[in-house]
C-alpha cells in the first residue's frame, strides 16, 4: 500500500501549507544546500527539521538529495572507507531522529542528467528531455573504471552499511541510474535494469536493503512496469511517481496522465505487491502558466495537479480490490 507524499523544501513556505491543504501528511526532503553554502546534514539540521515539521502536523518520511556518499565510494577509490564511516553516522543520526527512508543514488561524475528544460508540452507547458547526441565531449572523470569496479564498490557498500541501516531502523532506497544507460561521458553506470536490482537486493537481504523505484527511468529501461513492481514488492521503500516517453537515449518528461504508462495498472501494482505506507511523491512535473521554469521539474502547479491525479488513481485502484 503507498501513501500519497509531497516533496518539501527543509524550511517552512506556503508548500508546507499546501500539504496540508491537500491532506498529505508525508514528506519528502530534497534540498538542493541546506544553508550556509552546506550540502551535508548535520544531526542539529536533521533535528531542527524534524521539529519544525512535527510542530506543522507532518511526518518526515524520507530524506533524499544532500545523502552523503561520495564518489569514491562510488567507484572504490583510495579513501572510501573514511566516507563510508560518515554515512554509517549520517544513517544513525537519521535512526535517533525517526527518519524511516533514505534515498540515495550510485551515479558518479555526472549525475541526473537532461540536455534540454524548455521543452514545449500540453497547454504549452514546459519538460525536459535527455538526447544522448546533445552530451558529446566534455571531461571524463573515471574513464579508467570498469562496470565490475562499480559493482564491486556498491557491493561493497551495501555489506558495511546496511547492518548499520538495520540497527537505526533507516531502511535505503536505491535510485535508478537516470538515464539509465550502460555509461555517460565515459563513466560506466549500472542501475540500468532490472535485472540489476535483482543483483543489488541479492548483494545483502534485507528489507533495509530496498528500491527507489523511480518510474521514469524504469519506463527509460524498458520495463513492464506493473510486472517490476510485483517482482520487487515489499523491497520497494520509496516511489517517484512519473513517466517519459522515448528510451534511455532519448526521451521526454510527460503529463502524469498522458504519457505511455498504464498509470492505473501501477497503482493496482502498488496497491496489492508493497509493503505498508510506502510514500510515494510525483517526480518531475511540468513547469505550468505562472512559473519562472527556474527549477524545472520541480515547480508547484504540476505537483498539485499530480497529486490529485495520484489520488484519484489509488481510489480506482482499491475500489477494484
Amino acid at each position: 500500500m503507498v501513501a500519497p507524499a509531497l516533496i518539501l523544501p527543509p524550511k517552512p513556505d506556503e508548500r508546507w501549507q499546501l500539504a496540508k491543504q491537500m491532506g498529505v501528511e508525508k514528506t519528502v526532503i530534497h534540498p538542493i544546500e541546506i544553508g550556509d553554502g552546506r550540502t551535508q546534514w548535520t544531526y542539529d539540521d536533521l533535528q531542527g527539521l524534524d521539529n519544525w515539521l512535527t510542530d506543522a502536523g507532518l511526518e518526515f518520511s524520507v530524506l533524499e538529495g544532500s545523502v552523503p556518499i561520495s564518489d569514491r565510494v562510488r567507484v572504490g577509490a583510495e579513501g572510501r572507507d573514511e566516507d563510508i564511516e560518515v554515512f554509517k553516522q549520517f544513517l544513525r543520526n537519521c535512526g535517533e531522529i525517526g527518519i524511516p527512508v533514505v534515498c540515495y543514488d550510485w551515479m558518479a561524475g555526472v549525475r541526473w542528467a537532461r540536455t534540454a528544460a524548455h521543452v514545449e508540452s500540453r497547454g504549452g507547458s514546459y519538460v525536459t528531455e535527455f538526447d544522448i547526441e546533445k552530451t558529446q565531449g566534455g571531461p571524463q572523470s573515471f574513464a579508467d573504471v570498469t562496470h565490475e569496479d562499480v559493482w564491486e564498490a556498491l557491493e561493497y557498500f551495501l555489506q558495511e552499511v546496511t547492518p548499520v541501516a538495520e540497527e537505526a531502523g533507516v531502511k535505503l532506497g536505491l535510485h535508478p541510474d537516470d538515464p539509465p544507460r550502460e555509461s555517460l561521458r565515459g563513466t560506466p553506470r549500472i542501475v540500468t535494469s532490472v535485472e540489476a536490482y535483482d543483483r543489488v537486493l541479492d548483494a545483502y537481504d534485507s528489507e533495509y536493503n530496498g528500491v527507489t523505484f523511480c518510474q521514469g527511468n524504469f519506463a527509460a529501461m524498458g520495463a513492464d512496469i506493473p510486472a517490476a513492481i510485483e517482482r520487487f514488492g515489499d523491497r520497494i521503500n520509496f516511489v517517484h511517481f512519473r513517466d517519459i516517453e522515448g528510451d534511455a537515449d532519448r526521451f521526454v518528461e510527460t503529463w502524469h496522465d498522458d504519457g505511455p504508462t498504464d498509470m492505473l495498472a501501477a497503482m493496482r501494482a502498488y496497491e496489492d505487491h508493497v509493503g505498508d505506507d510506502v510514500p510515494m511523491r510525483p517526480d518531475h512535473v511540468p513547469t505550468m502558466a505562472g512559473e519562472d521554469n527556474s527549477n524545472p521539474g520541480y515547480h508547484t502547479k504540476g505537483r498539485l495537479f499530480a497529486i490529485g491525479y495520484m489520488r484519484g488513481l489509488r481510489e480506482q485502484a482499491l475500489a477494484d480490490e
